[in-house]
């Protein structure tokens, strides 16, 4: 994917959404692409991934050879006829379904989630201490990968 270096987002779906939330994670986003990050890569549902789809949405403006792209955790999605009406083509430049070998949606969230930490260089997390989240596990597997982290939490 070019020769830019890819951040990916995970959080939970409920968050406190607040001003300095937002002004912390675009300072952080916008450092990423001065460092030469291009690539941004989502693959959740919630209040932070759409936190972080619109901070990057508007540095896009600034910064527009940035990508955003949303891996997929559905093979029928790959046909665009078959994607939820919220994965609209305007608002990603790429759409990817890693190869997962699992055919129960929960594992192929969570396999899938994994694939996207091992293609990223760098990692935001919004994640607190709650073992069945979805999240904490995908900041426990970077963590142990030795990824680089931020928990904007």
């Amino acid at each position: 994917m070019e020769n830019y270096k890819i951040c990916s987002f995970f959080g939970h779906r409920k968050i406190e959404v607040s001003e300095e939330l937002k002004g912390k994670l675009a300072q952080k986003i916008e450092e990423l692409i001065k460092g030469g990050y291009g690539i941004f890569c989502f693959g959740g549902f919630g209040e932070f991934d759409d936190l972080c789809w619109q901070t990057v949405t508007k540095l896009k403006e600034k910064y527009p050879y940035i990508k955003r792209i949303f891996y997929l955790y559905d093979p029928r999605h790959e046909n665009p006829k078959k994607r939820p009406k919220y994965l609209r083509d305007c608002d990603y430049e790429e759409f990817i379904y890693p190869a997962i070998q699992f055919d129960w949606w929960y594992q192929r969230i969570y396999y899938r989630n994994l694939e996207i930490i091992n293609q990223s260089d760098y990692i935001i997390f919004y994640v607190k201490n709650t073992e069945n989240s979805g999240a904490y596990k995908a900041y426990r597997y970077a963590v142990k990968s030795k990824k680089p982290t931020l928990n904007i939490a």
